[in-house]
């Protein structure tokens, strides 16, 4: 699945919650949704402007680490979010 097709479906904030549960854990999904919350956003909202601010404010060291985890996925698109998500909300603690 391509990476703009999961945060399509981040629309709707069930699907968002369904996607981190079944991809992240349980301890992210209450940091993200803590930062939505600060944020008066969704949590679908917030994690697509999650991704679209890693994908502008990522060092160059970031990039290559990224590029190493998507090279060894079995889903890029997953690994992609995952490390922007995980990487928001550690900043954002």
């Amino acid at each position: 699945m391509m990476l703009s097709d999961i945060l399509a479906k981040f629309s709707d904030d069930a699907s968002a919650t369904e996607f981190l549960l079944k991809h992240g854990d349980l301890a992210l999904l209450t940091q993200l949704r803590r930062l939505a919350t600060v944020e008066g956003e969704t949590l679908g909202e917030f994690a697509g402007n999650a991704v679209k601010r890693y994908a502008h404010e990522a060092s160059d060291d970031e990039w290559l680490t990224l590029l190493a985890l998507v090279a060894r996925a079995d889903d890029p698109a997953v690994a992609c979010l995952r490390r922007a998500l995980e990487r928001t909300a550690a900043v954002d603690v």
